[in-house]
């Protein structure tokens, strides 16, 4: 006899655990179905990881300019790629493990191989097939395995995987996914990086503070394409002051492969072409969904453009199942999987107050070095939806926190709707701002007017006063510039 619950979550990673999380929370019986390792794609190989690298080349840039601060650091201070990969893959580790520990202390089941949706409110697991990209640890205790389950609700929660352009599709040995950016053996003297969103320009901005000499390609007309464009302007600007090249409106065409390097083919906007060899590449042209295999053609689950087609609660065209993270579409950020699964599960217990998401207030953040973040429309945006608008800015450099820790090279602006005061939009770039852009992800989210943020008190000195000052700017009474 199958074993039965309330719902079976089909994926662990940020969507998909929180889910069985919050459904375990709310009194249903839960399980959670894994085929490779727990927490996804996210913790790791994606957000958690990266940013571990990432930190390394802070301490890094910082440790190679002490002289900036009055410092003397004796000897040649570089790079020892071998330790940095391992801390970060180490960290990976402990986040795995940690959502294991939690999903035992929620006393949700694990049910361990792949599943396929056999007819709604029934999966069959089968021993998995995929063979991780290293070994994250053991199969937790008491796992189950292979059989049917049953459940009135079933979340799918599978994530996505790096996509791969016809020709030019990685080796993993000279063209790189971001699987083995993370991990490289070596540093390559030279790199090419195909695309600038968020995968793609923070590896950038890795391996070139690492030393390495790194060319940028992007199809669009700046890079980040998401950004507004004076951040992502801004930001160009940056990138290019510390070495890195960037080729914009430009392609890869093809890629010849030689023994321990490729020579890519660019062609511009012009038309005009220019070959570029590089030790390695790196392919970060976008994700796609993980629908395959999983039994949605058999049940009649609507697809478009590859993504789950789903209402503000996660529910699918099919009764009983369900899509949260980013096999269900874009913005494809683990935040924004995570508050699904908590939407879609509070919807399906009763829970009175569960809303749709507004995905007008997820924020977007990029760890660059130097630090991009979002939220809202950004200025073209806004005057594409023919809003009325005020426009404020502040600069870094002429914050007295910034300069003072030798950061004073960003930006932060602020969008209002001119007639209402509602705040429609914020952008900034620079230091931390990954970290101040949920000031203005709450200030929307409870519908805070420009009066309202103008008379909250900023502690001083802060890099945070630079929000204020942007929003005084907008209304024409900025004070510190």
């Amino acid at each position: 006899m199958a074993q039965s619950y309330d719902v079976i979550v089909i994926g662990s990673g940020p969507g998909g655990y929180i889910a069985a999380i919050r459904a375990a929370q709310l009194g249903l019986k839960v399980a959670c179905v894994e085929r490779e390792h727990l927490a996804g794609i996210c913790s790791n190989w994606g957000c958690i990881p990266t940013k571990a690298l990432l930190r390394s080349a802070d301490v890094l840039h910082t440790a190679q300019h002490g002289k900036d601060y009055g410092l003397v650091l004796e000897g040649t201070i570089k790079p020892d790629i071998k330790a940095i990969v391992t801390r970060s893959r180490g960290i990976a580790h402990r986040m795995n493990n940690g959502v294991g520990f939690l999903f035992k202390k929620n006393k949700v089941d694990v049910i361990w191989g792949e599943a396929k949706i056999t007819k709604p409110g029934e999966i069959v697991v089968s021993k998995t097939t995929k063979k991780p990209m290293e070994p994250m640890g053991p199969v937790p205790k008491n796992a189950l395995g292979e059989g049917t389950y049953t459940a009135k609700h079933i979340i799918v929660a599978t994530g996505a995987r790096p996509r791969a352009l016809p020709g030019i599709e990685p080796d993993g040995k000279l063209i790189w996914t971001y699987f083995e950016a993370m991990k490289a053996d070596e540093l390559p003297k030279s790199l090419l990086v195909m695309g600038s969103g968020a995968i793609g320009i923070e590896f950038a901005s890795f391996y070139r503070t690492m030393g390495v000499d790194v060319t940028v390609v992007e199809i669009m007309s700046q890079v980040m394409p998401v950004e507004d464009v004076e951040i992502s302007a801004l930001a160009k600007k940056q990138f290019e002051r510390q070495g890195m090249k960037i080729h914009l409106e430009a392609k890869v065409a093809k890629v010849e492969k030689g023994a321990n390097s490729i020579t890519a083919t660019i062609v511009k906007k012009d038309g005009t072409t220019e070959t570029i060899t590089a030790d390695r590449m790196i392919s970060a042209v976008g994700v796609q969904a993980n629908v395959e295999g999983i039994g949605l053609e058999a049940v009649g689950v609507k697809t478009d453009r590859g993504f789950i087609v789903i209402d503000g609660y996660g529910r699918t065209n099919v009764p009983g199942i369900y899509a949260i993270g980013d096999v269900a579409g874009p913005p494809l950020l683990a935040h924004k999987a995570e508050h699904e699964g908590v939407v879609c599960v509070e919807k399906i217990a009763g829970l009175p107050n569960a809303h749709p998401m507004d995905k007008l207030k997820i924020p977007g953040c990029t760890y660059c070095n130097p630090q991009v973040a979002s939220v809202g429309l950004t200025e073209a945006k806004a005057k594409e939806l023919g809003r009325d608008i005020r426009v404020g800015r502040f600069p870094f450099s002429a914050n007295g926190k910034a300069v003072a820790l030798g950061e004073d090279q960003g930006l932060v602006k602020t969008i209002f709707d001119k007639k209402t005061g509602e705040l429609l939009g914020a952008h900034m770039v620079g230091a931390e701002v990954t970290e101040l852009i949920q000031g203005f992800v709450v200030a929307m989210n409870l519908e805070t007017t420009e009066e309202e943020l103008i008379h909250t008190i900023f502690p001083h000195p802060t890099i945070s006063e630079t929000m204020k000052e942007s929003v005084l700017d907008a209304y024409g009474r900025v004070l510190n510039a």
